[in-house]
């Protein structure tokens, strides 16, 4: 080697050691690599590495970000590798990504696994790549027990990840490991010189005090030490630290939590910002479909960020690199669209999950919030490297649609025509479902409670609350009730709430009926927005006598207008009801009473009183059909029975306007007046009707007006996307 070599060698593992700020740029995932940067190669934007789960989501996915904290997936959100090709099962897991100490060659290692064909194992191989461009991959396959013979009991090789170390200028692959039913253990191994497989015999990394199970290490070099990153598995489970100031050896315990969720976590991934002392740690609360980016500056306290960041795509156990603006050119000019460019409005009016594109027509409908000025208006497109979108300054939408031109390296320009409307439905941003409203007396203003919806699976344990002063414009008050927080004897399935208003003793009180684990609760507070503090106990946790199936749940709560006494209803498949007692916390022993009104009835009962008439609603079919709508029937009596008329629709889709699922329904009367709107939510507008049963726990809340005959009856409503005009409380 001459003497030019060895100097350049030599500043590369002490510049790497060190950690120089300016002449060294972090590499992703805490791995310390080093790199002269410039002006034209420093990093600008970040690599998002990632698989999906569910069908054909085993599979290596890329998604890009200018600062770290906005995301769009590239390839239209499919695999940018075929695992076919890659793997022994058809399938990868767990992609991690890593940029060499050179600069310029990339490593990526990943889990073989396939448990849409094979289930959860064996999986005893590792999937090894390579590449210099981002695009073209080399890859070979590790089959642990095959190439080690010490290692052929093994029956996990799971989530891989790869470290320089400067000692040795050699790759570090660390992994988790399982023998039989022993506990999962972390383990490393050097890669040969061309990355296609483990030179050296599998070592354990870390040694659990207790010798418990832990997975998914991921290591950050800061501050002259090795922080590892991993879940706990066992006697309990969350993600810990360990710390060493050695790369294979030494880790000591730090023996707390730091995820910033109750909810189920793993696959850890670090990353440092650009330009910034800041790290994030993210991970994927996978019981939820949900991942969770964390901020910190010395990898010990962290703070959850979750609405500082956005996808369009939702992620399983990934990794993020920071790249150069030249380098994600190059990814977007190979898997971007000028479609997906378009449906990145970064402007904070719009209502980034109902934007609308017509592909074949070009035709892009941004829906905007209540107020928005629509004169001089910027949706502010996301535009990535690579990439340009003209004009750049407001526009004025109020005479139609204004043309945008996108533009990708390399390919040809795209023009878009841009329409803007103020539609006030859904009227929360967001996924929520089974919408309880209220008009307090205390604050003179509306209140909306939904369930916490877009978590699979209905895996939600929190709720929130809104309030408005016009049923438009809608304040969110934040979670005033946490299942894992507040609330000792359930912990999952926070579904369906309902509330209502008392005057007690001179003051206000509010009853908060909520199920949560198919069980009924209730908790009380003094204000409608909380904090609301749980009985202790459920209200409802069993079937009533005589009831063979269904669950507890769907409260609500009535107070009767012509006796004053107050009625709870609940019921999946069947509709109860019970008196309750006076401390609105207790039913009153015989009361309970089955009042279902038809064999279509299915859940989310709702009860109101108009003209002598009490009205009972509810939902049939289920909540993931499209079909899923809102019927009522009426009666004499708040406990039945219940006469069902021959046409009993409520609310029922409108597929003109591709409105599907509308259901689980609350109404409101505006005091004072014969006036009524009703409360429901949908599936998602646009993607709802294209995600199968999922559609079902990714809803969003609406209002429009409810109307009555001259003999009572309901009118049909017809769900729209416009919605309702503010409301004007009288004086």
């Amino acid at each position: 080697m001459n003497t030019l070599k060895c100097t350049r060698l030599f500043l590369i593992v002490f510049l790497t050691i060190l950690g120089h700020a300016s002449g060294v740029v972090a590499q992703s995932a805490g791995n310390q690599q080093a790199k002269k940067a410039t002006k034209a190669d420093a990093y600008s934007a970040y690599l998002f590495t990632y698989f999906t789960g569910g069908k054909k989501g085993e599979a290596i996915r890329f998604a890009l970000s200018t600062d770290g904290y906005h995301y769009r997936a590239l390839n239209n959100n499919l695999p940018v590798l075929s695992s076919a090709a890659i793997s022994t099962t058809g399938g990868v897991r767990d992609p991690h990504i890593l940029r060499g100490a050179d600069g310029k060659t990339f490593y990526m290692v990943a889990t073989d696994m396939n448990t849409e064909k094979y289930g959860w194992g064996p999986d005893t191989a590792m999937v090894l790549m390579q590449s210099t461009d981002l695009i073209n991959w080399t890859s070979h396959t590790v089959i642990v027990p095959q190439v080690f013979k010490e290692f052929e009991g093994v029956n996990r090789v799971w989530a891989p990840q790869t470290i320089y170390d400067p000692k040795l200028n050699k790759y570090m692959i660390y992994w988790s490991m399982r023998f039989g039913n022993g506990p999962d253990k972390i383990y490393y191994a050097y890669a040969n010189k061309d990355f296609s497989g483990l030179e050296t015999l599998p070592k354990q990394l870390f040694f659990k005090p207790d010798n418990g199970a832990c997975i998914d290490g991921d290591i950050v070099y800061k501050d002259g030490k090795y922080h590892l990153f991993f879940k706990t598995e066992g006697s309990g489970a969350g993600i810990k630290i360990a710390v060493s100031d050695k790369l294979t050896e030494g880790y000591v315990l730090i023996d707390k939590y730091i995820q910033q969720t109750k909810s189920p976590v793993e696959g850890a991934g670090t990353f440092k910002l650009n330009n910034s002392n800041a790290y994030i740690l993210m991970y994927d609360r996978y019981t939820e479909g949900k991942y969770q980016f964390t901020r910190t500056t010395d990898l010990e306290h962290f703070t959850a960020i979750d609405n500082e960041v956005t996808m369009n795509f939702h992620p399983r156990h990934g990794t993020v690199m920071p790249i150069t603006t030249q380098e994600a050119a190059r990814l977007t000019a190979k898997w971007a669209s000028t479609d997906d460019v378009m449906l990145s409005p970064r402007s904070g009016q719009v209502k980034k999950i109902n934007i609308v594109l017509d592909s074949a027509t070009h035709t892009l409908t941004l829906p905007v919030l209540p107020g928005t000025g629509l004169k001089a208006f910027n949706p502010a497109f996301n535009a990535l490297p690579g990439i340009t979108v003209t004009p750049t300054i407001a526009q004025n939408f109020t005479k139609g649609a204004v043309k945008y031109t996108a533009t990708i390296k390399g390919k040809k320009p795209e023009t878009y025509n841009v329409q803007v409307q103020e539609n006030h439905n859904p009227v929360i941003e967001g996924y929520y479902a089974d919408p309880e409203i209220l008009y307090a007396e205390k604050t003179g203003k509306f209140y909306l409670y939904p369930t916490s919806d877009g978590f699979d699976g209905w895996s939600g344990n929190y709720f929130k609350a809104f309030s408005s002063a016009n049923l438009v414009n809608w304040k969110d008050e934040g979670v005033i009730l946490d299942l894992s927080r507040d609330v000792s004897w359930a912990k999952r399935n926070a579904w369906a709430p309902c509330i209502i208003e008392k005057k007690i003793k001179g003051g206000y009180k509010y009853f908060y009926y909520f199920a949560a684990a198919q069980k009924i609760g209730v908790a009380v507070a003094n204000d409608p927005a909380g904090p609301f503090v749980d009985s202790g106990k459920p209200l409802v946790d069993s079937l009533p006598a005589g009831v063979k199936g269904g669950q507890q749940i769907d409260a609500d709560v009535f107070t009767d207008p012509q006796t004053g006494k107050n009625y709870l209803y609940w019921g999946n498949g069947y509709m109860a009801c019970a008196e309750l007692n006076d401390d609105m916390i207790s039913l009153k022993t015989g009361t309970t009473k089955i009042l279902t009104p038809d064999r279509h009835y299915n859940e989310g009962t709702y009860v109101a009183y108009r003209k002598g008439i009490y009205y009972f609603m509810w939902s049939q079919n289920d909540t993931r059909s499209p079909d899923y709508t809102v019927h009522y029937g009426t009666s004499n009596s708040p406990v039945g029975p219940i006469t069902v008329p021959a046409n009993n629709v409520v609310i029922a889709k409108n597929t003109k306007e591709g409105i599907y699922g509308t259901g689980h329904n609350s109404v409101i009367q505006i005091p004072g007046r014969d006036e009524w709107y009703i409360v429901y939510h949908r599936f998602n507008y646009p993607k709802g009707i294209t995600m199968g049963d999922a559609a079902g726990y990714n809803r969003e809340v609406c209002i429009d007006k409810l109307e009555f005959n001259n003999d009572g009856s309901i009118k049909e409503v017809a769900p729209t996307h416009k919605g309702i005009k503010g409301v004007v409380l009288s004086k």
